[in-house]
């Protein structure tokens, strides 16, 4: 059997919402998309939306904070192929103030946030090099600056940029592509309309278009490489930074 273009995409959740949008946008460019995450029902809905618009995916349900269940999912991936694009979008905003806080819940939010982006980008670069390809992690404003009640966050943010950065600079000369990207500001997207409707309705064009991202995100795939950039940031035209 030949090998398939593949991609793989790991944070998926919501059909309208980000890594969704990532794995779509990779789907119509031609590639079979293995799209991750926490909750079946979920992927399933992903998959089944890539299908209807006529391209190829699938679901695994994994764990990116298991060492086991990483591994697990890149031996999937590569028995089609190995993968040319791979994007960690794994993690939540973890807002409380440091010093209310209990450490199993700052660490959850640096093991989500951060560890599972070794564990991933790690197996991505294993897999992926010699041949090369994309890796692309999804950051946020918290990656760049420290917050009041945000600590963990911003730990966890941070901490994956910089992870991002050396792994950058590790690969990048045996030909793999590591990226960063900033989203500066609320996605406009069903996580955030449906937990804060009133929130979302004010905020208006500050909300960031899914569509736009996926494109800087296939953007970056795109770039040859002796005009490689690490990091993009992205915001709407009204977001104050």
């Amino acid at each position: 059997m030949s090998k398939q273009r593949t991609a793989v995409v790991i944070g998926v959740g919501a059909v309208n919402g980000l890594g969704a949008a990532v794995a779509q946008r990779a789907a119509r460019e031609g590639l079979h998309v293995t799209v991750a995450g926490r909750t079946a029902s979920r992927l399933a809905a992903v998959v089944e939306s890539i299908e209807r618009a006529g391209g190829s995916a699938e679901a695994v349900v994994t764990d990116v904070t298991r060492e086991d269940a990483v591994q697990a999912l890149f031996d999937q991936v590569t028995a089609r192929g190995t993968p040319e694009l791979a994007v960690y979008n794994a993690g939540n905003n973890t807002p409380g103030r440091l010093t209310e806080m209990e450490a199993d819940y700052f660490e959850a939010a640096w093991r989500t946030g951060c560890f599972g982006g070794f564990l991933f980008g790690r197996e991505a670069a294993r897999r992926m090099l010699p041949g090369g390809g994309t890796l692309i992690f999804t950051g946020a404003s918290a990656s760049l600056r420290g917050r009041a009640g945000f600590g963990a966050f911003n730990a966890a943010k941070g901490g994956l940029r910089l992870l991002a950065q050396a792994l950058a600079k590790e690969c990048g000369p045996d030909g793999l592509h590591v990226a960063h990207v900033v989203v500066d500001g609320g996605i406009d997207g069903e996580t955030l309309r449906k937990r804060f409707p009133s929130f979302a309705e004010e905020a208006g064009e500050r909300l960031i278009d899914l569509n736009g991202l996926a494109d800087a995100y296939w953007f970056l795939h795109q770039q040859p490489a002796r005009a490689w950039s690490f990091e993009l940031d992205l915001r709407s035209k009204s977001e104050p930074w």
